[in-house]
């Protein structure tokens, strides 16, 4: 039996998955938050809402009067956006019904929150839930940390390199290794894209060593938000992370998006401080169901 606020909010919600036509549409309610929708908009502004090409559906909610006023990416992460109490409510509906199929739950932290305690029941329990994780913001290079000039882009020729720091960095991250299942095929390709994009930058030591490396992961024309922030562990404490933070975000800032965010779990006092210092401000909060 369904909880009645449920039911109540379900009689009034409409929702459907989007199409092409759409875009427009889509794309004015992402663009009310450029940075906490960054993630979402990247995809959508590259491709479009064609479900082949996006990797996953859009699902849309229309308020009473007929206008689309909500968005529900479902693929392999499923993200919420501009979702209030009706909408949340007609996502999980939708969600309940068609079953479990992404690896996670990302999102505002508190349209997650309510997301999650209407699907728990049905798709729990997950692996891990990280119901707290900062959103930082700035749009101004760091005033208090130098930028390591060692940081660079990282040459296509050097996939193999940093691969293994990729792989490092996600399994400390996640709780899985990003080589399960399909052998790694998925997560492999993700990084040579990003490495042929030019939004993979790291340190390397003479020996050809990564010692530190972070990726811009989404990119739209109003933020751009960075991920994959690792040190090696031989090299932690000594700074690295907020120098090669300032180098990639004066890169960000000068070449890519006029804002550069990223999210961080509460728990990681060290990295929140380091962040902080780069000159990174507190913007808002994300919420993480993994599976």
């Amino acid at each position: 039996m369904l909880p009645s606020s449920f039911q109540s909010a379900r009689a009034l919600a409409t929702t459907r998955v989007l199409e092409p036509p759409d875009l427009a549409d889509a794309l004015e309610i992402l663009h009310r938050d450029p940075v906490a929708n960054a993630f979402v908009a990247t995809r959508v502004e590259a491709v479009g809402l064609d479900p082949w090409r996006l990797g996953g559906e859009m699902w849309g909610w229309y308020d009473g009067d007929g206008v689309l006023d909500a968005l529900c990416y479902a693929g392999a992460n499923l993200v919420l956006v501009n979702a209030g109490p009706q909408a949340v409510a007609a996502f999980a509906e939708r969600a309940r019904r068609q079953g479990r199929r992404c690896s996670s739950i990302v999102g505002p932290a508190g349209s997650t929150a309510a997301f999650w305690a209407l699907l728990e029941r049905s798709w729990g329990p997950a692996r891990e839930v990280r119901g707290h994780q900062p959103l930082l913001a700035t749009s101004s290079p760091s005033a208090e940390i130098a930028p390591d000039p060692l940081v660079r882009r990282v040459r296509r020729g050097e996939v193999e390199a940093v691969m293994p720091a990729c792989v490092a960095m996600f399994t400390e991250e996640v709780g899985v290794s990003p080589l399960a299942g399909d052998g790694g095929l998925l997560y492999q390709a993700r990084v040579a894209e990003l490495v042929t994009t030019g939004r993979s930058f790291a340190r390397f030591t003479e020996d050809g060593q990564v010692v530190f490396k972070a990726e811009i992961g989404a990119v739209t024309e109003g933020a751009c938000q960075i991920q994959g922030v690792w040190v090696a562990p031989e090299y932690r404490g000594r700074g690295l992370s907020e120098t090669g933070m300032a180098a990639v975000l004066e890169i960000a800032l000068r070449e890519v998006a006029p804002v550069v965010s990223l999210y961080v779990n509460d728990f990681n006092l060290r990295a929140r401080a380091a962040y902080r210092r780069v000159g990174f401000r507190e913007v808002g909060a994300f919420m993480s169901v993994l599976f």
